[in-house]
């Protein structure tokens, strides 16, 4: 349940709804999660206009997208598992390998953070929570959620759909 309100549109999007409880956030160069930000509300803004049909399109693509914690899983187990071949089938100096990555892994299952993360971060890979965001504010321009004028200037439905998911 959304509850829309109309405020002055700011230059920088606000960042207070995605800092509470995002451990990767917390721990990412400023820089990243403000690009992050921006490249996110641009789409939400130029969605404005759209379809319900390519709005439809849109989620699907979102429902797709890996979030940090898929692609350090998937990055870390299969360096892990080469490794553990490399070890079993060239030379066991490869078991270093699965000896540097795991650590990794359980630092970022407990902290948010490990040393991979700020250059995904540097490619735009998001947190769940960042992907949901965008998922929300695309909702609302879809007609998902009561309070947003469909009849209202695509841009300022945009900027109420963004607010609303970012209350």
């Amino acid at each position: 349940h959304f509850k829309i309100t109309h405020r002055r549109q700011e230059s920088r999007p606000d960042k207070r709804f995605m800092l509470q409880h995002d451990r990767v956030r917390e721990h990412s160069p400023e820089k990243f999660n403000e690009r992050i930000d921006r490249a996110t509300q641009r789409r939400v803004l130029r969605a404005g206009g759209e379809s319900k049909a390519a709005l439809s399109r849109r989620l699907e693509q979102l429902d797709a997208e890996w979030d940090m914690e898929r692609v350090l899983e998937t990055n870390a187990s299969a360096l892990a598992l080469g490794g553990v071949l490399l070890g079993l089938l060239v030379n066991k100096k490869f078991f270093i390998i699965p000896c540097f990555v795991l650590p990794f892994l359980l630092q970022h299952a407990l902290q948010g953070w490990c040393p991979p993360v700020p250059m995904f971060r540097s490619r735009g890979v998001r947190t769940r929570k960042e992907i949901d965001n965008e998922k929300f504010a695309v909702k609302a321009l879809r007609g998902d959620f009561a309070g947003i004028n469909p009849e209202s200037d695509p841009n300022e439905r945009a900027r109420a759909a963004w607010n609303a998911a970012n209350k």
